[in-house]
């Protein structure tokens, strides 16, 4: 990728990082590795179970395994990184990995608001429309979805690491954060970014409640769809169905609008490092959690597993 490094009088950034080496810091730091190894392991089991077992291959399974996917590599591009620096004790990044982190970071932001909408869609259509369900959500238009949040995803992120590089800066080099988030990037800018900061504006708008107003339209006629159903069984399950969804669209865009939709001027450094660990971090380790804790389908499928391994008994 191709950065403006003459626009610069400096060749690296300093992360300043989350933790500092006090007791306590440390086990927050134990603990952010913790659920790191929790997510990794969480979400890997994830797309295991979905793609080993057939009663799994369904369009929401589908759309769960690239969730999945997309989790473990947000938190793998934030957490390695901040640990070593931690443990080594300075956060030296240079201006070109800084761009590829806000690059990586920003495109799986972007894969993940889109895949959410699509699966809430997905969600519609099996409830409002089931006899026609595998017709309309074939796998030719489950792959279009997928392939379209990844493209969506990487033109945002390309255009916002290469502008937000292209600012000159000369001034400090201490970047008040565990990564190379765009807000606090911007604030050792020598320029004007007023300009840069209405365009975010107008991503956020594309990338964030774009796919939210998706999901919202979704999901309101799902409710009028399930309140027609006479059977009240038949509501328990059709909410059930859709509760896990809504609880992670709740966390991952609760954070991301927290952080991305606000002013420059009303960013406040340790709210922003808040905030990122919980979409960075906490939101995909509870992903693989919220799913499986309330999917039968998955537990199901977990406890077969579970049951054909030595160390769970050689139940069946």
């Amino acid at each position: 990728m191709a950065l403006v490094k003459n626009q610069t009088c400096i060749s690296h950034f300093i992360l300043l990082g989350l933790f500092n080496h006090t007791p306590l810091h440390l086990l927050l730091f134990s603990t952010i590795m913790v659920m790191f190894l929790v997510a990794l392991s969480g979400n890997g089991l994830m797309i295991f179970l979905i793609n080993a077992h057939s009663r799994l291959h369904s369009p929401m399974y589908f759309f769960l395994s690239w969730l999945s996917l997309m989790d473990l590599m947000l938190i793998s591009t934030i957490v390695p990184r901040m640990a070593i620096d931690y443990l080594l004790g300075h956060g030296s990044i240079s201006f070109t990995g800084c761009g590829f982190q806000i690059l990586f970071f920003l495109t799986l932001l972007g894969d993940e608001c889109f895949l959410l909408a699509f699966m809430a869609y997905d969600r519609y259509v099996a409830i409002s429309n089931p006899l026609r369900y595998s017709v309309i959500m074939s796998r030719r238009v489950c792959w279009l979805m997928v392939a379209g949040s990844w493209l969506f995803g990487l033109v945002d992120g390309l255009f916002q690491a290469i502008y937000t590089l292209s600012f000159p800066y000369c001034g400090s080099q201490e970047i008040d954060h565990f990564f190379c988030d765009i807000p606090a990037v911007l604030k050792l800018a020598c320029a004007d970014t007023s300009i840069y900061e209405a365009l975010i504006y107008v991503c956020c708008i594309l990338m964030l409640l774009l796919p939210f107003s998706v999901i919202s339209v979704s999901y309101l006629l799902i409710f009028v769809t399930v309140l027609r159903v006479r059977s009240a069984e038949g509501r328990k399950k059709a909410f059930a169905t859709c509760s896990s969804h809504m609880a992670v669209v709740s966390l991952f865009y609760g954070a991301a609008v927290i952080t991305y939709m606000r002013p420059q001027t009303y960013h406040s450094s340790k709210q922003d490092k808040v905030v990122s660990a919980f979409y960075t971090m906490i939101t995909p380790m509870l992903n693989p959690l919220i799913y499986s804790l309330r999917n039968k389908e998955v537990a199901g499928a977990l406890k077969k597993l579970l049951g054909r391994c030595p160390c769970g008994g050689g139940q069946e």
